[in-house]
């Protein structure tokens, strides 16, 4: 039990993506369609968060838990292996009809069609791994 927090944190978050209806496939169609701006406020959001953390971070050099330096880098731009893995992950995501990422929240929702797309995340991992070093990194 010495890991509940991190499972308190993952249900909490769970819940705020149900709640949000960051999960339902009208709010994703709309964004798609550009019929509403709720996914898009969503996403903008969690850029705003992530921005501010990492100013906070380099502004008063936070550290971990465990007191260690928090080191942020500058990624390499690497555009070709972008594109190809923001087209793999678009398709995928089109073809599933929602995004990989909450698929646990959606199995604990009780999507059937997340029970369905859950094996096909994995199949793609596993082909990641196969493919891993003939891809651009």
């Amino acid at each position: 039990m010495k890991h509940i927090k991190f499972i308190l944190i993952g249900v909490f978050f769970g819940l705020l993506i149900v709640k949000s209806e960051a999960l339902s496939w009208y709010r994703i169609q709309e964004m798609f369609r550009l019929q509403s701006i709720h996914m898009f406020g969503i996403f903008g959001s969690t850029i705003a968060v992530g921005a501010l953390t990492v100013f906070l971070i380099r502004r008063y050099q936070l550290k971990t838990i465990n007191g260690d330096t928090i080191s942020l880098k500058k990624a390499p731009s690497k555009t070709r292996a972008n594109v190809l893995g923001g087209l793999l992950f678009g398709f995928g995501w089109v073809l599933s009809g929602c995004c990989i990422a909450p698929i646990f929240a959606l199995m604990g929702a009780g999507q059937a069609a997340a029970f369905f797309i859950f094996p096909g995340s994995l199949a793609g991992v596993w082909t990641y791994g196969l493919l891993k070093n003939k891809l651009p990194h």
